[in-house]
């Protein structure tokens, strides 16, 4: 049986990683777009480049019938410049190749109108420009899905595992490498919020791709992941850590107001405030129907893993 390849954008990030993962894992030829020098892989194929550059992800896409665009700028910074530029790229070169295109997205899209249960088709109306940057980039892909350029979006809340990037739980919640005696927590301790374990969600994405005949020219599901409180996933680190003074404590969010005119990271981190202050929740319904059996770690297992992986241990 001939072996599909799939190119990855975003390789050495969280959920770009997690997907190449779950692809190898499924018997896939996976290549990975890198600037820098190629990290030390015998499974994937990396080829040095730029994502900003529409030849260099033209050349990696050869043979590719799938590209995951799971790239973004580093640390919330730069999304103006290169968020827009990069996804037109992706679809020249899937458009070149044949291939489709995979968007790991997120709730930017959403404002409080589509508050709290969020289906595929809630309304987007954004409260931030970032929001409306993500909302402009799925458009783009839609309109490219009825030009013949076919793409999957799966929408996730806030991402945690093993594998660092951009995401709260290790640039806010924890500190990889150090003990952990207070958890910092953005929100309201007794307010669900949305979160997605990155192995589930690469292996989700991999099961979706195994149903590519099927899958619709321009389809979206929603990953349900967890949806728990602060209190919940304290109690969850109790479990996990064993130790039971480990306490909820304020974030510095007044601090990073103070910060965030000279810090474009904290200055963009502060503009997602509003996600922590109502509950949120993804309805998982399609992707149940379409999957049957979602990928799912439970969830001190999943935390377990995560802080192993930072190397934070519990502070006694």
């Amino acid at each position: 049986m001939t072996r599909k390849t799939a190119l990855v954008l975003g390789a050495t990030g969280g959920v770009g990683g997690e997907t190449a993962r779950a692809l190898l894992a499924a018997g896939w030829e996976v290549t990975a777009l890198t600037r820098r020098a190629s990290p030390v892989s015998s499974d994937i194929r990396w080829v040095q480049g730029d994502a900003m550059n529409v030849e260099d992800v033209r050349s990696a896409a050869k043979g590719a019938s799938v590209i995951v665009h799971a790239v973004n700028p580093p640390g919330y910074r730069d999304w103006e410049r290169q968020v827009l530029p990069m996804i037109d790229n992706t679809l020249v070169a899937a458009r070149h190749h044949g291939a489709r295109v995979v968007l790991p997205g997120t709730i930017y899209n959403y404002g409080h109108d589509a508050f709290p249960l969020l289906r595929e088709d809630s309304p987007q109306h954004p409260v931030t420009r970032k929001g409306e940057i993500r909302v402009e980039l799925e458009k783009r892909m839609e309109k490219a899905a009825r030009e013949g350029v076919r793409s999957l979006i799966l929408r996730c809340g806030d991402f945690f595992g093993p594998h660092t990037g951009n995401n709260w739980f290790s640039g806010g919640l924890v500190k990889p490498g150090k003990p952990l005696s207070v958890l910092p927590y953005p929100g309201a301790p007794d307010l669900p919020h949305a979160w997605a374990y990155l192995p589930d969600v690469g292996a989700t994405m991999a099961a979706l791709l195994a149903q590519e005949e099927t899958l619709a020219p321009f389809a979206r599901f929603h990953f349900h992941g967890y949806q728990i409180t602060g209190n919940e996933l304290l109690a969850a680190l109790h479990r996990v850590t064993g130790n039971p003074s480990l306490r909820l404590g304020m974030f510095p969010w007044p601090l990073l107001t103070l910060a965030s005119p000279f810090v474009e990271t904290v200055r963009e981190l502060r503009k997602m405030r509003y996600l922590w202050k109502a509950p949120v929740e993804l309805d998982g319904t399609r992707l149940t129907e379409r999957l049957g059996d979602v990928p799912h770690t439970p969830l001190d297992t999943a935390l377990a893993r995560t802080l192993d992986a930072l190397h934070v241990r519990a502070a006694r």
